[in-house]
């Protein structure tokens, strides 16, 4: 059976991207790297449309695809391009090109603002800023780390008795009958979780009892993005200088409240000090990979979704802490908690005038008259996007290894 296509974008496409350009204009996006705005624009049947939905998600990964397939969604908000070089060819033998051919078929367009949500006031770096500066009940609970392990040579060696280890206590045998040490084997009793991520859910302050930015500081913009109009307090990264210092204890928790308490995540700190015992006056906030923004900021603590380990290692070797969520952990709280409310209350005027817009021009097929009168308006996170990485944590165990200092 054949289907009715045009040459265009639906008009509800043609509204989120309207929408999108209204809240976060490409022009304050990185071209120098980036590739933002609509990366597929699928040809629109109004004898097959979609629903007025908008999927958020940070990766537009294989099963996000069949997420926004299985819903109808009209249109794809990836943070991250999906698309990031020009392309010789599209093949179903890439996975990513797959998703993009397999959206295309079923009429769904892919939009990315990538970098011009880090830059954009109220973006990422400001939301990330909030909940460094948050404050949580008074007094505001303290991480604490676990006790000094004691040192190796003081810990009795362990024995295989009876197919278990035990610890190999002194005995009293001759020293001719004294057997060689053996080498212990590693237990099999052992219970690791199940990789665990940070909520989908938007965080509820009223829950968390995170107030965000409400600690006293000051707030500046570390590399400014200039000549956009309405928008002139936008750049990438933040840096917060705070009225008095903050216990990095206190940061790590308003932290784990803020980005959906993942069971854990990276801290480094300079060899020779105890987490318990650090002040933190200023922060440097980045999403994603931050060592572009953040490569020269002095501040005692650097907080984004990733650095290298000579990156790191730098930091703390100059006496900086650094605070990494895994990359997209960065950024993904960001859609449930700010973008999709952001961009209803947006969308839902620019669908209105474009509705109208489209009623008043040329006659109208009954197809395209039902796709103009329908008012929804539809803004959702993905539920099968993640980071890569999940937290596997060792249970059932005693502690090994030592804490940091």
């Amino acid at each position: 059976m054949s289907t009715y296509t045009t040459d265009k974008a639906s008009p509800f496409t043609r509204a989120v991207i309207s929408s999108m350009r209204k809240l976060y204009p490409e022009a304050l996006a990185d071209k120098s790297f980036d590739n933002t705005g609509l990366l597929l624009e699928a040809p629109f049947d109004p004898i097959r449309r979609q629903m007025n939905s908008v999927l958020l998600t940070i990766d537009l990964t294989k099963r996000v695809a069949d997420e926004a397939i299985e819903r109808k969604d009209c249109v794809v908000v990836a943070y991250h391009p999906i698309i990031f070089r020009g392309l010789k060819s599209l093949t179903l033998a890439d996975s990513q090109q797959q998703s993009l051919l397999r959206l295309a078929l079923e009429g769904i367009s892919v939009y990315s603002p990538h970098t011009a949500v880090d830059a954009a006031p109220g973006g990422l770096a400001d939301w990330l800023a909030d909940i460094v500066t948050g404050h949580l009940p008074s007094p505001e609970p303290a991480t604490h780390t676990a006790h000094q392990a004691k040192r190796e040579d003081s810990i009795p060696e362990e024995r295989e008795t009876d197919g278990e280890l035990q610890d190999n206590a002194p005995t009293h045998q001759p020293a001719a009958e004294e057997k060689k040490p053996q080498r212990p084997r590693p237990s099999m009793q052992r219970t690791y979780s199940k990789p665990m991520y940070p909520s989908h859910k938007p965080v509820d302050t009223s829950k968390t009892d995170l107030d965000p930015s409400s600690v006293d500081h000051t707030r500046s913009v570390i590399s400014p993005v200039e000549g956009v109009e309405g928008f002139e307090d936008a750049g990438m990264g933040r840096l917060i200088t705070f009225n008095e210092p903050q216990p990095l204890t206190h940061l790590v928790e308003r932290i784990a409240h803020g980005v959906g308490s993942p069971r854990g995540f990276p801290l480094a700190i300079p060899q020779g000090k105890q987490v318990e015992d650090i002040q933190i006056r200023t922060v440097g906030v980045s999403a994603g990979s931050g060592h572009s923004v953040l490569s020269g900021v002095d501040a005692d603590l650097l907080f984004t979704g990733e650095l290298s380990h000579h990156e790191a290692l730098a930091a703390t070797e100059k006496g900086q802490c650094v605070i990494t969520l895994f990359h997209s952990n960065s950024e993904r709280g960001y859609l449930s908690s700010v973008l999709r409310e952001k961009l209803t209350t947006v969308l839902k005027k620019e669908w209105e005038r474009i509705r109208n817009e489209v009623a008043e021009g040329e006659e109208l097929t009954p197809e395209w008259e039902d796709a103009v009168k329908d008012e929804d308006v539809l803004v959702e996170c993905s539920q099968e996007d993640r980071d890569p990485f999940g937290m596997v944590i060792l249970e059932s165990s005693k502690q090994e290894g030592k804490p940091l200092s």
